[in-house]
């Protein structure tokens, strides 16, 4: 089965995805009917969409915003070795927004003896960087004021990188509402609502950067049960000078969507870059 590059690190609480690990919100009915109906999710890290095979997806930062804008607590959470699951009460009548949003920092940094081994290294016309090459210090998934502690003293070459990423999904009880932008991060703003989603028929996203259109953005989307096939028969489209994209999903079924950029735009004072990645599932009906 092919690999992927990593897209980032995974972290302890796992805030973003990697490549080989999809991270993934998935509800037993992503459109349902009644004024008292309740919905089950499970989420997890997995290798296989939408196995849970690998770990599971911590709930602390899950976030469930019902269509009046209120927040919906989660039911009879629980979290395994393989997936977290809870259940969701639909009292309103419209689109529900359940979100995974993880904010955080990461750091990189030389040691006396990590510079030691990259000159040795360029001495010996070997490589100091990629796979294989002397490493320093790293830090993954921390609150910024936790720099100050765990970066040592005496590092060098420090880089901190802000992190922003939401992984969510849809689930409508009866008709279908808007779904507001919220103005941060990286974010897919529906044109085609993400619950009115057909095979055959063409769909319509913008993509949006702290509220404006972003344009450049490559967006790859994956059915799921690619644990029944070969090969992951992605689909990928790039965001046009609008931000906006348009997919054909060819079958119905469960897809996973993701997309991610870098930027300067931090809000930690010692933060040189910014990462946004932002992932969906979705569910796509026959015609």
């Amino acid at each position: 089965m092919k690999k992927h590059a990593f897209v980032l690190a995974l972290a302890l609480a796992l805030p973003f995805s990697a490549a080989a690990h999809k991270q993934w919100l998935v509800p037993s009915q992503a459109t349902v009917a009644g004024q008292d109906v309740w919905v089950t999710f499970d989420a997890a890290v997995s290798n296989q969409l939408f196995f849970p095979d690998h770990v599971p997806m911590r709930l602390d930062n899950v976030v469930a915003t019902a269509p009046d804008g209120s927040q919906v607590p989660l039911q009879n959470a629980s979290t395994g070795k393989y997936r977290s699951t809870f259940d969701l009460h639909l009292q309103q009548e419209g689109t529900y927004r359940i979100a995974n949003v993880n904010r955080g920092v990461s750091a990189s940094w030389d040691t006396a003896e990590s510079l030691a081994a990259k000159a040795k290294a360029r001495a010996e016309g070997k490589p100091v960087t990629g796979q294989g090459a002397p490493r320093g210090g790293f830090l993954r998934n921390a609150r910024p004021e936790e720099l100050a502690a765990k970066i040592p003293a005496d590092a060098r070459n420090v880089q901190v990188t802000e992190t922003l990423g939401r992984v969510e999904t849809f689930v409508t009880n009866g008709r279908t509402t808007d779904i507001r932008p919220l103005g941060e991060g990286l974010e897919l703003v529906p044109v085609t609502h993400p619950n009115d989603l057909f095979a055959g028929e063409e769909a319509k996203f913008v993509l949006h950067v702290d509220g404006k259109p972003a344009a450049g953005l490559e967006v790859e989307v994956v059915r799921g049960d690619t644990r029944y096939r070969n090969a992951q028969e992605e689909i990928r489209a790039t965001s046009g000078q609008d931000g906006s994209i348009a997919i054909t999903f060819p079958q119905p079924g469960r897809y996973w969507l993701e997309a991610s950029t870098e930027d300067g735009n931090t809000r930690v004072p010692k933060a040189s870059k910014r990462r946004l990645v932002y992932v969906a599932t979705l569910e796509v009906l026959p015609q």
